[in-house]
């Protein structure tokens, strides 16, 4: 059988697993397009409005399902604004396949209309950079990007496809299933020495991240923190890999580390660090472990062998999957039961926070959202303050998910919600945005609607780039530049793409609004009015300012 290159890409994607794109439609790739005319209920084109948009949900499909989210854009203009999606992936070690559109083989290198040098471009931000420049070697380069993606540390992939190259016919067969591929077991003797070394431990953390882990992994490794009373603690936004009302289960370290999770990892004595790849976030800037050998004994457990030792010489370093090592741990005992518990009282006091100045008070909404949240909700998140709420005071349990990203990036939660309905239409899937990160992605709300999966939005509406005025007040306080914003209505916005849309402007009102957002068919958008002096949970924005006065001096 002949087939032109994007019917084998195509065949060759459905053959691995692929069941959803995302993706804006281009020029370049018309001959994909053309085979994803045929494939309507095997693997579907989501289509966005943004490549930027279309990224973060193939990032976040990547980290939801832990198979490789599918980006597929045009060249140049389109590339670039997906890269923000690939630097993402990268961070938060997902699974993703950006497919890229490409100038013609007989134009390479001569600045032609919207040429990119993608392997120059994507080199920094992704584990594989590929120009596919034959079109019978489709499949084999295809097969090593999908393992790529999602063997050792997951992460994105970039597949330059010319245009030439798609539109020529070849009589190659596409891929067929792939061979599972097993992860790395630990060793039995290192997993001697490194339940020797737990054992010998006066006050040990267990500090887990990543992509990668079964539903049974995570069990596992949670049966052995119950089973030997250490406490647990998740790297940035992470927080969903554990239950969270386990006893053991001690809070985030991550933006804002609360004190009682920076304390934890300075007085640790032995940290086991399953699947982490030790970011700045996680280590307080780097602060809490020395560089490069630290105070406190690493147990540093990847399936990368480029991770261990990449910035702290382990005590012991281990070479294994998070789900096999997990199912290797056998219980340890040791003289630490006051130290967990006093490690979970703590998190548990992060709770009691302050009633927040402001029209609408976060702490009560996400009490309320505790208690009426379905128990397999997703949450998601981009970047700002606001993302201390479902971050920080959410108890995640054993089967709700949190989809947010290391990376910091600004407009992410939306795209990373529709990205959750879309593999899920019937599952809960609240998207918690500010204003300022709403508007990053907010025309995706049409490709939420055109695709039937819209999630439900919570606007935190306070009128600020609401971290920045933080820093601002802080260093330079009472100078506020390019912080103010002048917002649209936002109910308006979201019922013209289909959305049940309210304003809620009082605490009281909004159990009854998000009763209602709840069963919309439609998804819902709702605007909380959310005072600039509600800046973080216990300290307000003239408090920041005030501090900033002291500290720099200014007004005296």
């Amino acid at each position: 059988m002949t087939r032109h290159g994007g019917q084998l890409l195509v065949d060759s994607l459905v053959a691995l697993g692929a069941r959803k794109s995302f993706g804006v439609p281009g020029e370049s790739y018309l001959a994909v397009l053309d085979a994803l005319h045929d494939t309507a209920g095997q693997l579907d084109y989501v289509l966005c409005r943004n490549e930027g948009g279309a990224a973060f949900m193939a990032a976040a499909w990547g980290k939801l399902t832990g198979t490789p989210g599918i980006c597929m854009v045009t060249r140049g203009p389109g590339a670039t604004n997906a890269s923000i999606g690939v630097h993402t992936a990268l961070q938060d070690s997902a699974p993703m396949l950006l497919f890229i559109g490409q100038v013609g083989t007989d134009q390479r290198g001569r600045e032609a209309f919207q040429e990119v040098d993608y392997r120059a471009m994507f080199g920094p931000l992704a584990k594989w950079v590929v120009e596919i420049d034959q079109v019978e070697r489709i499949p084999e380069l295809l097969a090593r990007a999908w393992k790529t993606a999602l063997t050792g540390r997951p992460g994105p992939v970039v597949v330059a496809l010319p245009e030439d190259m798609l539109s020529s016919h070849t009589e190659t067969p596409p891929l067929t299933a792939p061979a599972p591929i097993w992860e790395a077991a630990p060793h039995p003797q290192a997993m001697e020495a490194l339940q020797a070394e737990l054992s010998a431990a006066e006050r040990p953390l267990i500090l887990l991240g990543g992509c990668n882990w079964s539903a049974a992994g995570r069990q596992a490794l949670q049966g052995f923190a119950e089973a030997s009373d250490i406490p647990v603690v998740a790297a940035f936004r992470y927080n969903d890999l554990i239950d969270n009302h386990a006893p053991v289960y001690a809070g985030e370290a991550g933006v804002g580390m609360p004190p009682n999770v920076r304390k934890l990892i300075a007085e640790a004595d032995t940290i086991l660090a399953v699947n982490i790849r030790f970011g700045e976030m996680t280590t307080g800037a780097y602060t809490l472990f020395d560089v490069p050998v630290a105070r406190q004994k690493i147990l540093h457990v990847h399936p990368s062998d480029n991770e261990i030792g990449k910035i702290y010489s382990p005590t012991l370093g281990l070479l294994a999957g998070p789900n096999a090592f997990a199912a290797a741990l056998r219980p340890v005992q040791g003289p630490w039961a006051a130290w967990r518990a006093e490690a979970r009282a703590a998190f548990e006091a992060g709770f009691d926070a302050p009633a927040q100045p402001s029209p609408v008070d976060m702490v009560a909404v996400m009490a309320h959202l505790q208690e009426v949240l379905p128990e397999d909700a997703v949450l998601t998140n981009g970047a700002g303050n606001f993302a201390v709420w479902p971050n920080k005071f959410f108890r995640f349990g054993p089967q709700a998910r949190l989809l947010a990203p290391q990376s910091g990036a600004m407009g992410y939660g939306l795209p990373a919600a529709i990205a959750a309905k879309v593999a899920d239409p019937k599952r809960c899937v609240v998207c918690f945005a500010g204003d300022g990160d709403f508007q990053m992605n907010c025309p995706e709300m049409a490709s939420a609607m055109q695709a039937g999966a819209q999630p439900i939005v919570l606007v935190l509406n306070n009128g600020i780039y609401g971290t920045i005025r933080a820093h601002q007040e802080r260093q330079y306080p009472d100078r506020v530049s390019g912080t103010s914003m002048e917002n649209p209505d936002f109910v308006a916005l979201a019922r013209s793409y289909g959305f049940h849309a309210e304003h809620v402007a009082r605490t009281e009102d909004f159990a009854a609004a998000f009763a209602r957002a709840m069963e919309s068919q439609t998804g819902a958008l709702l605007e909380l009015d959310i005072s600039p002096e509600a800046l973080t949970p216990r300290a307000t924005l003239s408090q920041i300012r005030a501090a900033g006065r002291k500290a720099t001096g200014a007004g005296n």
